[in-house]
């Protein structure tokens, strides 16, 4: 085989290692704090380890992963604190990206828009066989949804800041899943600001995607993170 071959392949290999990783990050399968043992992740993932620090080495660069010098990682610490202001910043932004949005959607913005909250609407939020587990599809277009209110914003440099702020909040989301279900109804809060949306009604947009964001936020209060590892993490070996 090719070296040029055998590259392309290692890079597969670690490009594909760093979404599994970054996937059991964001959905708690890692927990916030968690140490991320080089020999730990190797089997778990059953990779080697050049994949394994190159996906770390990138996760760290993203802020999902904290490298201590050369004494190892672990994922990104969870605290209400964090979330607090994780949340006024999403809002900020919020406020800013679904106004340009608003203003200079057109047509194929909004049937965009329009699909992608059909395909959410249309898609159960857990799996049927495991009913306490999320199901896979709800999340990808969960997030297609959101991607696609503030599409028109006219700036890409907006859009992936939002985007990385968007899955930043949806890991806090995930640990309080199990209180979600009883607390909220988000298809009614995604239809309603779908409804805002398509109306133009800047106003009630924003107002609605804010609350939106705000109420996970609100539930970590309620809740606390008790449940989730939240102390800073320990360096792996």
């Amino acid at each position: 085989m090719l070296s040029s071959e055998l590259t392309g392949l290692a890079g597969t290999l670690a490009s594909s290692v760093y979404e599994r990783i970054r996937e059991d990050i964001l959905i708690g399968r890692l927990q916030p704090g968690e140490k991320l043992r080089i020999d730990t992740l190797r089997q778990r993932y059953t990779v080697g380890g050049s994949p394994i620090r190159e996906a770390l080495n990138r996760l760290s660069s993203e802020g999902l992963v904290l490298q201590h010098d050369q004494r190892g990682f672990g994922v990104l610490p969870a605290s209400i604190e964090d979330l607090v202001e994780l949340t006024r910043t999403r809002c900020q932004i919020n406020e800013i990206m679904l106004r340009e949005s608003l203003s200079h959607g057109d047509s194929k913005w909004e049937e965009n828009v329009v699909l992608a909250h059909h395909r959410l609407s249309r898609t159960a939020r857990y799996l049927k066989e495991l009913p306490e587990t999320p199901n896979p599809e709800w999340e990808k277009h969960h997030s297609l949804f959101h991607s696609s209110l503030v599409a028109a914003c006219g700036s890409r440099w907006l859009i992936n800041f939002s985007e990385f702020l968007f899955d930043l909040g949806d890991r806090y989301r995930h640990l309080v899943a199990s209180f979600n279900r009883a607390d909220r109804d988000s298809e009614a809060e995604h239809r309603m600001i779908f409804d805002a949306v398509i109306d133009r009604d800047v106003t009630a947009a924003t107002h609605l995607l804010n609350v939106h964001i705000t109420a996970t936020c609100e539930q970590v209060r309620k809740y606390g993170l008790s449940h989730a590892r939240s102390l800073d993490p320990e360096p792996a070996s």
